[in-house]
């Protein structure tokens, strides 16, 4: 029933994406249609990058995503919808992800999909997540995200998270779990074991480089 009531919310809302030369756009209603990539085809998204002074004043995710034109596809946006992928960029919808007790805030954050792990760039949230991106003598913040967004630059800083594909549970792509990750390729884990830091930065190059054997 919820399926079907879904269903006839976005047929009022967007048009099958069958004109040539518009973007793919695909929203998904939970993690199972996103590994499975059966979600349903728009066409009236609009993704906007979010401001460093909005991120730091609300919190949340770097994107925004709306429905040009239809608040009833926003709102399902904001609230309902777990990812969305407009070509080949995927977004994660933050309101559907938490790290620990802590909660991710709201809209949307990038993410790299490879086979049925998802990787999803967030501020860091949690004293060990914070930890690997800023020195502990830099003052954090309370609250939900708090403890871990730092008025002194935590704004700025990006870490990865992976998503478990059974449980839909959060985990922090750290330094022990990339090592897991590059099992197998003894260059790759030599070169990452030489890396300074678990930045989003450091953490996507090797990303990038992994194949669907992911473990």
């Amino acid at each position: 029933m919820k399926r079907i009531c879904r269903l006839w919310l976005l047929s009022g809302m967007a048009l099958m994406c069958t004109i040539s030369g518009v973007a793919q756009q695909i929203v998904y209603a939970n993690l199972s249609e996103l590994l499975e990539n059966r979600g349903d085809t728009v066409t009236t998204l609009r993704v906007e990058k979010r401001t460093k002074n909005q991120t730091y004043l609300v919190g949340g995710g770097d994107y925004k995503i709306t429905a040009q034109g239809n608040r009833w596809l926003t709102r399902y946006l904001r609230k309902r919808c777990y990812a969305v992928r407009v070509d080949s960029a995927l977004y994660v919808n933050c309101r559907k992800m938490h790290y620990k007790k802590f909660k991710m805030g709201t809209w949307y954050a990038p993410a790299i999909q490879i086979c049925r792990h998802i990787y999803y760039k967030m501020q860091p949230v949690g004293q060990i997540a914070a930890s690997t991106a800023m020195p502990t003598d830099v003052p954090r913040l309370g609250g939900n995200v708090g403890e871990a967004i730092s008025a002194a630059g935590l704004v700025h800083k990006r870490v990865y998270y992976e998503i478990e594909p059974e449980t839909g549970q959060t985990e922090f792509l750290g330094r022990k779990r990339m090592m897991e990750l590059l099992k197998g390729n003894e260059d790759l884990q030599d070169e990452f074991s030489q890396e300074p830091d678990e930045s989003a930065e450091t953490m996507e190059k090797y990303l990038k480089q992994l194949e669907c054997n992911t473990n």
